[in-house]
């Protein structure tokens, strides 16, 4: 038995490494970065209206549905010299000290009390839609601006021009007065299909240009609050802070929206992401560009949905229609005789089952357009002919008459 001994050691030792070898591995293995914070949603601003011929657009053939590609680096290699990015400043004052802005202390110094400038940056995304110089990007990305500065792919930099801003679908025209721009297609959105592959080229958290890839999770996303007109394009593609006013493009390499927003709780992504759709960008992209704003239909109402409740009180079978909560004085339906209390059934003779979907559809009707709606008052329907007007810019609030009782 002694002589067994000098053999059983090494057997002792190897099995003692192996265990400390296997406690150790999912250590090891395990480690996971620290992801980046979030920086802040950057800044806005508006232009001046100029009226301009309408860019030339390159149109991306419908693309062929089958076997998916083992590797989508061409659509890559042809859509991300396109992308740009994006980076905006402006200067704000502040007190020179910080206890200038106690009123204690100023009282000494009133409004002569010293001040000091100092420079705010952010950063967003861009895709160049046009030969002539066209970018679009984000509203939210270049709110605010005194400098926006347009960084290409292959290392050209220059200052861009704003052409115009769209707040209520926070779009955004610049222009670049460079040789030889990489110019992305466009393709038509309205061909998105759930479950096509997309993938998202942008600047995320300014670590240069990236891109990511998933499919196209749902189209027509509404009711989200973060615009005015909604009619998103939802992705799992990861889209972070850096990623707005990038595109979103199909496995041909074409456009298939502009990327603005994410769900998360976080701050980065978690596979809900917002794009506008291409075709929704270029009809703005044209307005903007031609007529120097985005011309809507308006009826120059406020208008609160039904519940089954309210329905009931009306008289109403079903909870369709909008209850005009409210009317702007000397608007279109004003004119024709509307009044706040007032219930919308049908628009043009079509009922109303999505109030968003009726403004949407409202604000595509050209200025100056009679359109016959249906309204109840009092228990009784009633036809009446509004003519549609431009709705004003939201630069201001609009004043509206509404009834003295809830």
């Amino acid at each position: 038995m002694r002589r067994a001994l000098p053999y059983v050691w090494p057997i002792l030792i190897g099995l003692l490494l192996a265990i400390v070898l296997l406690n150790a591995f999912p250590r090891l293995v395990g480690r996971q970065a620290t992801p980046p914070v979030a920086t802040s949603p950057p800044p806005l601003q508006t232009a001046d209206e100029v009226e301009r011929p309408a860019p030339s657009l390159r149109e991306a053939p419908p693309m062929e549905r089958g076997e998916g590609p083992a590797s989508y680096a061409s659509a890559v290699a042809q859509a991300a010299p396109a992308v740009v990015n994006v980076y905006s400043s402006r200067v704000v004052e502040r007190d020179s000290h910080p206890l200038m802005s106690d009123p204690f202390f100023r009282q000494f110094f009133g409004d002569d009390a010293p001040r000091r400038q100092r420079m705010l940056s952010s950063l967003g995304s861009g895709v160049i839609v046009s030969a002539d110089g066209y970018v679009l990007t984000n509203h939210h990305v270049i709110r605010g601006a005194d400098q926006i500065q347009v960084a290409l792919r292959d290392g050209r930099e220059t200052l861009a021009e704003v052409i115009g801003t769209d707040p209520e679908s926070d779009l955004a025209v610049l222009r670049i007065d460079l040789d030889d721009l990489p110019v992305i297609e466009l393709s038509d959105s309205d061909q998105a299909a759930i479950g096509d592959v997309a993938l998202a080229i942008g600047n995320p958290f300014g670590v240069g240009q990236t891109v990511t890839m998933g499919i196209v999770s749902a189209t027509g996303r509404s009711h989200l609050g973060l615009n005015a007109y909604e009619d998103f394009i939802q992705t799992d593609a990861a889209i972070n802070p850096g990623n707005s006013g990038g595109a979103l493009i199909n496995p041909d390499g074409a456009l298939v929206g502009i990327n603005t927003a994410i769900f998360s709780r976080s701050g980065g992504s978690q596979g809900i992401g917002f794009a506008i759709p291409a075709n929704l960008a270029r009809s703005i992209l044209e307005q903007i560009v031609t007529q120097g704003r985005v011309v809507r239909g308006w009826l120059g109402v406020e208008a609160q949905e039904l519940n089954p409740e309210l329905a009931a009180s009306f008289g109403l079978a079903a909870p369709t229609g909008v209850i005009i909560a409210g009317v702007v004085p000397d608007g279109p339906a004003d004119d024709a005789g509307l009044q706040p209390g007032d219930v919308l059934l049908k628009v043009d003779g079509n009922p109303i089952l999505d109030p968003r979907q009726t403004m949407s559809d409202i604000a595509d009707i050209a200025p100056g357009t009679d359109l016959p709606v249906t309204v109840v008052r009092g228990g009784e329907p009633l036809e009446i002919t509004l003519e549609v007007a431009e709705r004003p810019t939201p630069s201001r609030p609009l004043s509206l008459e509404k009834p003295d009782s809830p």
